[in-house]
């Protein structure tokens, strides 16, 4: 999996700067952070949405989640790369929890 994130952390840095015209995340970027949260916003719903009709529903149901989980994840890491962030940090934060109960995690914030 930290191949692909790699993999994909390199292609988004290239097409950012790419022409608008010839790359959907060229073009994201171009129209700004509000496009980007409004993506983020709409895979978001639609991940909850795939997910209520996975918990009782059979293999189509479940894929259908998996790809909304991976416009979820993608838009996301377009977001964190708009911001000069990227899933190293995340998943350096992830790491950084392990052994902490997640309650204690959260009333420390």
């Amino acid at each position: 999996m930290s191949d692909t994130l790699e993999h994909l952390h390199d292609v988004l840095e290239q097409r950012r700067q790419a022409n608008p015209d010839d790359s959907y995340v060229a073009a994201l970027h171009h129209k700004g952070l509000n496009k980007i949260l409004e993506k983020v916003g709409e895979e978001a719903t639609e991940t909850l949405l795939a997910a209520k009709d996975a918990e009782h529903g059979g293999e189509t149901q479940r894929q259908a989640l998996i790809n909304e989980t991976a416009d979820l994840w993608f838009h996301s890491l377009v977001m964190l790369s708009h911001l000069d962030l990227d899933h190293h940090q995340v998943l350096d934060e992830l790491a950084r929890r392990f052994g902490i109960s997640g309650h204690d995690e959260k009333a420390a914030r």
